[in-house]
């Protein structure tokens, strides 16, 4: 889709907990920022409630959270509860690591948006939000 867009796509890559494996996060940050994407890392060990706060202060309009603890199953309901009581309809949540297909189903099912596998592309990663945000923003 070729829409132009009014200004650059932000996404915040977030890591959650106590995962101190921030690779491959830093792998995706750079790649998005490759793409033309603004992007705030968060660091390690954030709060839900952190990473909401700062994709609100900072306009975002895509997260990605990077996930390789197994806590995927507690963390991404938590941000898309924190999503819905803050009116983020209108941002993304994706995100990637070690997660089990029926768990991916799962939580897609449950508003997040696609979830990657470790190895996936970045240049697939990179064309979903491109995709995603061009569709869902509000121009």
């Amino acid at each position: 889709m070729t829409t132009e867009l009014k200004r650059p796509i932000r996404v915040l890559v977030a890591k959650v907990g106590l995962d101190g494996h921030d690779r491959g996060a830093k792998v995706i940050a750079t790649s998005l920022k490759d793409a033309g994407m603004e992007v705030i890392y968060t660091g390690l060990r954030q709060t839900a409630e952190m990473v909401i706060n700062t994709a609100i202060q900072e306009d975002v309009d895509a997260i990605g959270v990077s996930i390789l603890s197994g806590a995927h199953n507690t963390v991404f309901p938590k941000l898309l509860q924190l999503m819905k009581d803050n009116d983020m309809n209108d941002v993304l949540l994706t995100g990637g690591g070690i997660i089990p297909d029926e768990d991916m189903t799962s939580l897609n099912e449950q508003g997040c948006g696609k979830l990657f596998a470790p190895g996936t592309p970045t240049q697939e990663i990179v064309h979903y939000i491109n995709n995603w945000v061009a569709t869902h923003r509000n121009f």
